[in-house]
């Protein structure tokens, strides 16, 4: 049975404090990431709080990209979903660790709308 979509939960360590806490630059990644992925821009919704983190989403018509930065931890939580199977959210969420500069990435794949969940083991990356 194909799937509904696809559901990357990307956890993001040792990330570039500055970056995260800059919310015009985490706008700007993500806005990129969906679009390198080839997914169509639909609403963009952004907010820093103060001291520090940024929130945001960009809506695409293939679902959403969704960020909460901690740069006081160097870390983001990234969701990265994908309607359908012309776009590969896998690019976008390596696009997004990139731009972050993440040195520790952990990712999980969840395929949606097939009935229960199976949650598959995480694939963790270091990156120097």
């Amino acid at each position: 049975m194909d799937t509904m979509g696809r559901h990357i939960i990307a956890e993001l360590w040792d990330c570039n404090p500055e970056k995260l806490n800059d919310m015009e630059f985490v706008e700007r990644l993500f806005v990129d990431a969906a679009l390198q992925a080839g997914a169509e821009v639909r609403e963009v919704a952004f907010h820093k709080f103060a001291p520090h983190g940024v929130s945001g989403v960009v809506i695409i018509s293939e679902s959403h990209l969704t960020i909460h930065s901690f740069p006081e931890h160097g870390y983001a939580s990234v969701d990265v979903f994908t309607c359908g199977d012309r776009i590969d959210p896998a690019i976008a969420a390596h696009y997004i660790a990139d731009g972050l500069d993440a040195k520790i990435r952990e990712n999980v794949e969840i395929p949606r709308g097939m009935g229960p969940v199976e949650v598959p083991a995480a694939t963790v990356q270091h990156v120097n």
